[in-house]
């Protein structure tokens, strides 16, 4: 990423958490009660940069890349593990470490929802609000079929070699993530910055690889589990914004939220895609900025 478009768009401090010899980078911006941004893959804080930029006046926000994403260490096998349960601890360690352990708001998009509720289900008392971004927290829904794409990525040798040879899935996501507002070229290279070479792509890839899509996968049991307790959020203030043109996470997934949590607050953009965020920032910030206010925490713990 050229140093114009980093002072520009991403004007953050840099913080750094050791775990097991590995920097673990995130965002601590702001004062006040947390709001906790958990990015999926193949982005990284990066895609938070605009809602955290709005928020931090009000809150106190925090904002990770996960190891092998954005800006922290890109370790290999040998030193990460790379599953979801690896992910959720991590994010347990970073809360715990800057001591966030009350009226926590996530806000979650694509993988990050796994974690984020994966981390919400050990901790549910924490949890006081949710923002739900184009993400799931259960398995593939009934009638929707994995994508092919995905699958070449997560099952194949050839799909391994595009994703760390060229860099694919986060050119790719770059390039269509957005429907209604494409990214310009600037954009799309900041996305894909922290991946520029084979060794620095092995994340993105093992992502893929984790899908959990059968008993036999490790992840399994740990989202059935999640799913299972879903509902204990239900009386949680919940905004859910989505992007209707995401081939992965499409209107099934969001049927499914909708009928796991029939009282949250929904925004659907029928021609924007998986990087909501970025499709629908205009509507969309000040839409989450509305929920949060008219949802205060007050000083009652979560």
């Amino acid at each position: 990423m050229s140093t114009d478009v980093m002072s520009r768009e991403y004007p953050f401090k840099s913080n750094f958490l050791e775990l097991n010899k590995l920097q673990y980078h995130y965002l601590d911006e702001g004062q006040g009660d947390p709001v906790v941004m958990v990015h999926g893959n193949p982005s990284w804080s990066f895609y938070y940069r605009d809602l955290a930029k709005q928020l931090r006046n009000r809150y106190r926000v925090i904002v990770p890349d996960h190891l092998g994403c954005g800006l922290s260490d890109k370790p290999v096998d040998s030193q990460y593990s790379f599953t979801l349960k690896q992910r959720v601890d991590d994010l347990e360690a970073l809360l715990e470490h800057l001591s966030i352990k009350e009226k926590i708001t996530l806000v979650l998009h694509d993988w990050g929802g796994m974690i984020g509720m994966a981390y919400a289900a050990r901790h549910p008392e924490r949890i006081a609000r949710l923002v739900i971004l184009n993400t799931a927290a259960f398995h593939l829904p009934a009638g929707k079929k994995f994508p092919l794409a995905l699958k070449i990525c997560r099952d194949t040798q050839f799909g391994a070699f595009l994703v760390q040879g060229f860099n694919i899935f986060a050119r790719g996501a770059a390039l269509i993530g957005c429907r209604k507002n494409p990214l310009k070229k600037d954009l799309r290279n900041a996305y894909c910055s922290p991946y520029d070479n084979w060794r620095t792509r092995i994340a993105t890839l093992r992502f893929v690889q984790d899908i959990p899509l059968s008993a036999e996968d490790p992840g399994y049991g740990l989202i059935s589990a999640v799913e299972a307790g879903l509902q204990q959020f239900r009386d949680r203030p919940m905004m859910i914004g989505w992007g209707e043109q995401d081939f992965v996470f499409d209107r099934h997934f969001l049927a499914k939220w909708k009928e796991y949590f029939p009282a949250a607050k929904v925004h659907s953009f029928a021609d924007c895609g998986h990087y909501i965020l970025e499709d629908a920032k205009e509507e969309l910030i000040p839409l989450i900025e509305k929920f949060l206010a008219a949802n205060p925490l007050g000083n009652k713990k979560s």
